[in-house]
């Protein structure tokens, strides 16, 4: 029986698979080899050590790996860790795939579909026929709603770009009327466009992380490719047009420090950046919460993006939205 990672506490013999998701080795101060791991499952990581015989078994595995792992859990440094006996690497046959990757707990096609009904909004013809161009492309489709949108900041489930992608068009929504003369159409593609370069910067058949287009050229370079492909496509696309949509894309991380080429300079952008950054922090942060909480405490662990803690217990008990809201914001009759 699979024994998940979250399922584990102090003190338990554990004896099951896991995926292999780091991999390095060193030496204790008397000089003995040992290997520092990172376990997972879909439900989370756990770090593991093999004190005996790391030179022996280091040659049995690599990162990427399914194994059966055997040892005990215990505690280091207010941390679980798995003091590892056995470790064998396992052939996919013999492990079921739902069980090692995150997924989001939203239906896909549902996203996907009400995804397909915020575009329906935009009312220019060329936006409108480079977003179907998009959606006509079975091969980007299938990984657009594959595809986690962060290695682990954000979103970083399978499906986590499309949840992240229709989460910042229904904020599109939401805040659009509140200000004037801000390009509805404009915004709205560009925040069903920014990530797309995610399908290709991310890899995610095994463990997340990054391809070597990725590391080379990063999901705003991609994306922009991808979206300047489907624009040549269409001869009669408006020059200007072209320019301000690919702002958005090459903006939208907002400064130079976070890997944006330019920082943005048009209404648009800035009402892009700053929705797109509120989304992934506030779903980061939601996420670290969940997982970064000892039991009984009422702070998290520490979170090194933020730099901080986060205290928890006023978020217990809090008000749920409603199930069902429209893109207006109101409840539906």
């Amino acid at each position: 029986m699979k024994t998940y990672v979250n399922e584990i506490k102090e003190n338990d013999p554990v004896e099951s698979f896991f995926l292999v998701k780091e991999k390095s080795s060193g030496f204790t101060k008397t000089g003995s080899a040992y290997l520092k791991l990172k376990l997972t499952d879909r439900s989370g990581d756990i770090e593991g050590r093999v004190w005996t015989s790391a030179e022996s078994l280091a040659g049995s595995f690599e990162k990427d790996d399914f194994v059966r792992v055997t040892g005990k859990a215990v505690s280091f440094q207010e941390r679980l860790q798995l003091n590892i006996t056995h470790i064998e690497r396992i052939n996919e046959e013999e492990i079921l795939f739902p069980d090692f990757f995150p997924v989001t707990e939203k239906d896909t096609e549902e996203m996907f579909r009400a995804l397909l009904e915020i575009g329906q909004q935009v009312k220019n013809p060329h936006l409108r026929r480079l977003l179907q161009l998009f959606w006509d492309d079975e091969s980007f489709v299938k990984l657009f709603k594959t595809a986690p949108a962060s290695k682990w900041l954000h979103h970083n489930y399978l499906g986590g770009l499309l949840e992240h992608t229709l989460s910042l068009a229904r904020l599109v929504l939401k805040n659009i009327g509140h200000y004037n003369g801000i390009n509805l159409d404009l915004l709205l593609t560009g925040s069903i466009l920014h990530d797309i370069g995610k399908v290709d910067e991310l890899s995610y058949r095994r463990s997340f992380d990054y391809s070597d287009e990725g590391r080379l050229l990063g999901h705003i370079i991609l994306g922009l490719e991808r979206v300047e492909d489907k624009i040549h496509q269409l001869p009669e696309f408006p020059k200007d047009l072209s320019m301000l949509l690919r702002h958005l894309l090459l903006s939208h991380h907002g400064q130079y420090i976070w890997g944006s080429p330019k920082r943005p300079m048009i209404l648009e952008a800035v009402m892009l950046h700053f929705l797109d950054d509120m989304d992934a922090k506030i779903t980061g942060v939601q996420q670290f919460i969940r997982k970064e909480v000892p039991q009984g405490s009422k702070w998290s662990g520490y979170h090194r993006i933020f730099e901080q803690n986060f205290y928890v217990e006023p978020l217990l008990g809090q008000w749920e939205p409603p199930d069902k809201i429209e893109e207006n914001g109101s409840e539906e009759e």
